[in-house]
């Protein structure tokens, strides 16, 4: 397979266990799953499946017992902390049910925090400022720049959030449950935001939802059941 048609993330033979008292209680038994550049894959799966724990283990947050995480050819887990931190922070974008921005910055010094961390500085920290910027505009949001979390409502933040996600230009977005905060309407508008993105910035998207209406608009749909990805349920999705 050449470098072109790799997937752009691979998980292998994933393992993972929690202590939970005298017990040790398995979670992850084994997860493959591949993702594909420029894919909308829909992970689906009932609560305590193990999604998250694998969210955790693909966005490079928790390390797994046993396999490998491989991110654009790079074996994640093998690599050093900064080596990883690099990795995670260049590769991958994150939109959460719950924004996740930080109280005390506004939507712009939130945008622009993946830039911060990446250790931009001087021209380079107004490059991404600007870019940061024009997204925000282009997302609506261009009265809202100065204006801190709190003085938003459910549908800017997540903007802000998925704007902030899309900063680095990340060859892989994961959404996890990117709406299932918000009141259908908004949350219908910002998936459209979202796929609208992906088609123009051909990144792949990890959406992680329980919402059928939203697995339909994805291409491939996996079902997540005690811990595996089970094989016999993906199911390409007609256009």
């Amino acid at each position: 397979m050449s470098e072109t048609n790799s997937p752009i993330l691979s998980v292998r033979n994933v393992r993972r266990a929690f202590k939970a008292g005298e017990r040790t209680l398995e979670v992850l038994h084994g997860v493959n799953l591949d993702v594909a550049p420029q894919e909308r894959l829909c992970l689906m799966g009932s609560s305590g499946a193990g999604k998250t724990t694998l969210l955790n283990i693909i966005g490079l947050l928790d390390r797994p017992d046993e396999g490998q995480v491989i991110l654009k050819g790079q074996d994640a887990w093998a690599l050093s902390n900064s080596g990883r931190a690099g990795l995670r922070n260049h590769t991958l974008g994150f939109v959460f049910q719950f924004y996740h921005l930080l109280p005390e910055l506004n939507a712009l010094e939130n945008t622009t925090l993946p830039a911060r961390l990446a250790g931009a500085r001087g021209a380079r920290l107004r490059e991404f400022r600007e870019k940061a910027k024009k997204s925000l505009i282009a997302f609506g949001l261009g009265e809202r720049l100065t204006h801190r979390p709190g003085k938003l409502s459910g549908g800017e933040q997540q903007r802000v959030a998925i704007a902030r996600a899309l900063l680095m230009d990340p060859p892989l977005l994961i959404a996890d449950e990117p709406t299932g905060n918000l009141d259908r309407t908004t949350g219908d508008r910002v998936l459209n935001l979202l796929f609208e993105e992906q088609q123009k910035r051909d990144f792949a998207l990890l959406l992680v939802t329980h919402d059928q209406r939203l697995a339909q608009r994805c291409e491939r749909v996996v079902h997540m059941e005690d811990g595996l990805i089970q094989a016999d349920s993906v199911t390409p999705i007609p256009h």
